[in-house]
């Protein structure tokens, strides 16, 4: 029972707790500036812009330079508005308010001067709308019709500005452009390349390379979005479908763990094109071009019919009956111990769950990933050790961030996309151990030796001074730097640095400084499964029947295998797995399913069925519940509601879209880790995408994509050319 002066003590302090806090707000609230929009009051404050004001109060002002994203350029005059009592309009994207101003958005005096510039603006702009590919989409053709005159007092004859070849990605009318220099400052600011500048001056500016050379960025297709007009468009696009004709499904990226959200847009039952969706916690409004421009990988090369291999050793095409028995029948024929799966990279959480149940009722338990994970001390038991925990947004917070054996700008582009931001926005201090890479931004390198993460966890290095002192730090490992050898060692040692860090004085509690970046988009839903990382499990104990679920990694070869060992390989592209395979089932690709994904940093999200598959491909869950029906062993669901409950009941976080669900348990996972006598390699560390030619073709789909092929091709012979300069 509390005593009368405890209790007298713990209402004063909540009377000054209270008291402070309203002194807070009026402080606050006095700060506040009061500005009027078209006679309207609004609070903002100080600092605040007149467009950011009037875009408060919900009127639009037209403008085609500024972007939320970029720094302020105020160079194409279109968003002049009218001060009252002030002589002459002002660009609202670049002019702070200042108290007591009555902006004037619609005064003949702001229009007449949006008439004027949309006049400069449209006086050498061609006439091509009708072949425009940005017809439809287009910011000067929307905001001429709105805020443009109906007639032009310009009689002179146009100018023509030669097109550039920046690549195969992103095609160049120049003529069209009105020098925004939207793409210059994304280039500059965002991608961190400064491959795009101005030349000339008046009306011989033009944007554009300086030398004729490649746009080298894995952000590149971004200045599509970014242009307001037709200049930069999106050369594989070109000229195949109008923005009015196609029907457009939100989903998410799978070709890297970060889960980036798109917009497929199809029409006629083919995918034209992939744009990005807006999330702020994960891919902002930026997707790689990777992401991009892979989707004709979709339709090459694709498993369209069920095949089996005959005598002659040929693999020649059924009907599902006949496919799905002779699969039922082999499983019946051998015991559960003799059965063994692998489960690919890009596969959903629905068929890893149908996949593990069914041959948990075969009596098996031999469920492998491609990737492997270290299975020491806690291993995959503890949520923590996998995951991205400080989150991808939480970038933005941290003060200091290690990278150990990873290059995040061709293993996770907008991850490296948010370290930039925060390395220019809030003096973001970086490390690396690992092989010295371009990630457009200065780092601290500190070797590649595997040495530098033990001296540091013991506190002889001196970055573990700088370690000690930061506040919010995060320490990023590869999932690549865990498949070696050493990886367990590794992966101990920096949790041990993770531990000590979160311990220092000055770090919040909840701040997690320990993150995996993985590569591949199953990973963690298969870990949070009870999949086993690596197949070393299959290569120490050989199955006599072997299911490859969409597995094109090349982890494992026939020769490995025994002889007579019995190989089914279902998924979507006849890639690594399906030659090596004696029965091939045809599944469905992201874009033909609605599957559940979990991100580097637990999160779930879901695709949704943009086309159905080709041919008679299938979904691969319901793939492996017509085999369980066959074998004898039927799967409990015949739904994916139902599918989706039998998720729930094995790891709920998998069905809490857009959630993540916090992990725990740091401190016991690094007791756990020094149980274990692991010793590190003197190999360097050294991320196997060290360049951004092996960005481009990393899974069974940007493999079979011509376009990968020809960026491929286009570095490669950058690259040789600047190896061989020309003779002057």
């Amino acid at each position: 029972m509390l005593r009368l002066p405890t209790i007298q003590k713990a209402l004063a302090n909540a009377a000054q707790l209270a008291k402070n806090n309203v002194r807070t707000t009026t402080t606050a609230a006095s700060n506040l500036l009061e500005v009027f929009v078209d006679g309207k009051p609004i609070m903002v404050e100080p600092g605040t812009t007149v467009l950011q004001a009037c875009e408060k109060v919900g009127v639009q002002i037209p403008r085609f330079c500024y972007h939320e994203r970029l720094s302020v350029a105020g160079n194409c005059r279109m968003c002049l508005v009218e001060i009252e009592k002030a002589p002459k309009p002002v660009a609202a994207c670049a002019m702070p308010v200042m108290k007591g101003w009555n902006i004037l958005t619609n005064s003949e005096k702001s229009r007449k001067a949006r008439e004027g510039v949309m006049e400069f603006l449209l006086a050498n702009h061609p006439l091509d709308c009708p072949i425009c590919d940005q017809g439809g989409e287009c910011d000067l053709q929307d905001q001429s019709m709105m805020f443009g005159s109906d007639r032009s007092r310009f009689l002179d004859e146009k100018r023509a500005v030669e097109d550039k070849n920046i690549g195969p990605l992103v095609k160049t009318i120049m003529t069209r452009c009105i020098q925004c220099t939207r793409c210059i400052r994304f280039a500059s600011e965002v991608a961190g390349v400064d491959d795009l500048g101005t030349t000339g001056r008046g009306n011989d500016m033009q944007v554009g390379t300086y030398i004729e050379k490649m746009f080298m960025s894995e952000l590149s297709g971004n200045i599509i979005d970014l242009c307001p007009v037709g200049a930069l468009t999106s050369k594989p696009y070109a000229f195949t479908a109008r923005p009015w004709e196609t029907r457009k499904t939100e989903s998410v990226d799978v070709l890297d763990a970060l889960g980036s959200n798109i917009v497929v847009s199809t029409r006629g039952g083919e995918v034209m094109r992939i744009l990005p969706k807006m999330n702020e916690d994960i891919n902002e409004e930026w997707i790689s071009d990777k992401t991009r421009f892979a989707y004709d990988g979709l339709k090459r090369q694709r498993l369209t019919q069920p095949m089996i291999r005959d005598e002659k050793g040929y693999l020649v095409q059924t009907h599902w009956e006949d496919v799905l028995t002779r699969v039922a029948g082999v499983l019946q024929s051998v015991q559960g111990k003799d059965v063994a799966a692998v489960a690919g990279g890009l596969v959903d959480a629905e068929a890893l769950i149908a996949l593990k149940d069914l041959l948990n009722k075969l009596n098996s338990d031999t469920l492998c990933t491609e990737e492997i994970f270290p299975n020491y001390g806690a291993g995959t038991d503890l949520r923590s050790n996998y995951l991205l925990n400080s989150r991808i947004a939480g970038v933005e917070e941290a003060d200091l961030i290690l990278l150990i054996g990873t290059n995040p700008r061709y293993e996770a582009p907008l991850f490296n996309a948010r370290i930039r931001k925060s390395w220019l926005q809030n003096d973001l201090q970086v490390a690396l151990v690992g092989s010295a890479v371009d990630l457009t931004y200065t780092y601290d390198h500190l070797g590649d030796s595997p040495q530098v993460i033990k001296d540091i966890a013991s506190g002889k290095h001196p970055f573990s001074k700088a370690l000690s002192q930061a506040k919010r730090p995060m320490v990023v490992v590869g999932s690549s730097a865990l498949q070696r050898k050493d990886g367990a060692a590794i992966h101990a040692a920096v949790s041990s640095i993770a531990q000590i860090a979160r311990s220092t004085s000055g770090v919040p509690e909840e701040w997690k400084v320990l993150n995996i970046l993985h590569r591949v988009a199953s990973q963690v839903a298969a870990l949070d499964l009870g999949y086993k990382p690596g197949v070393e499990a299959i290569r120490k104990n050989p199955p006599k029947v072997l299911f490859l679920l969409g597995a094109d990694a090349g982890c494992i070869t026939r020769q490995e295998l025994p002889k007579d060992c019995f190989i089914i390989y279902q998924g979507h592209h006849g890639d690594v797995g399906a030659p090596m395979a004696d029965i091939i089932l045809p599944g469905a690709a992201y874009t033909e399913k609605s599957g559940t994904y979990v991100n580097t940093e637990g999160r779930a999200q879901r695709t949704l069925t943009a086309v159905n598959p080709p041919g008679m491909a299938r979904e691969d869950w319901k793939i492996i519940r017509a085999i369980s029906e066959l074998a004898g062993v039927k799967l409990p669901y015949d739904d994916q509601d139902a599918v989706r409950e039998r998720l729930r009941e094995v790891s709920p976080n998998l069905v809490r879209y857009d959630d993540v669900e916090e992990a725990n348990y740091f401190k016991q996972s690094a007791e756990l880790a020094k149980l274990g006598n692991q010793q590190l390699l003197a190999d360097p560390l050294t991320p196997p995408q060290i360049s951004i030619k092996d960005f481009y073709m990393t899974d069974p789909i940007t493999r079979a994509s011509q376009t990968m092929a020809k960026c491929v091709k286009a570095v490669t012979e950058g690259a040789q050319a600047v190896e061989e300069p020309s003779i002057c």
